[in-house]
């Protein structure tokens, strides 16, 4: 599955407001869906990209042979779903925003580990 494609498909999570996969090295997207007012994908792939980078520094700092699965992030009206690609040779992950009255929190965490097990980058 390309890039596109597994954006279109995350997007289809219930409660999906916005999708962007983000090379936490640089901060860049390689592509986002959705958004709009009120979410700025590309703001939010950038400052994202400082939560990855901080949780992969603590890990390193900790001397932990682990690794990060997925990331969230609650807030009043929706939850942030943070996800490094481990199937990536690279520093990406997908980040999704959700809709908390709509979105099912469970169902979206299975969702984007079936889309990365998938995504070709």
């Amino acid at each position: 599955m390309n890039v596109e494609t597994a954006l279109k498909e995350a997007m289809t999570i219930e409660g999906a407001i916005g999708v962007a996969l983000v090379d936490y090295e640089s901060g860049m997207s390689l592509g986002t869906l959705g958004g709009g007012q009120g979410l700025d994908l590309e703001v939010a792939a950038a400052g994202n990209t400082e939560v990855v980078r901080a949780k992969q520094r603590t890990l390193a700092t900790l001397d932990m042979n682990d690794t990060v699965e997925d990331m969230l992030i609650t807030l009043g009206r929706q939850y942030h779903l943070i996800r490094p690609l481990v199937s990536s040779s690279g520093s990406l992950f997908l980040y999704l925003a959700l809709d908390r009255t709509r979105g099912n929190l469970a169902l979206a965490r299975h969702a984007l580990k079936r889309i990365e097990s998938v995504l070709e980058v």
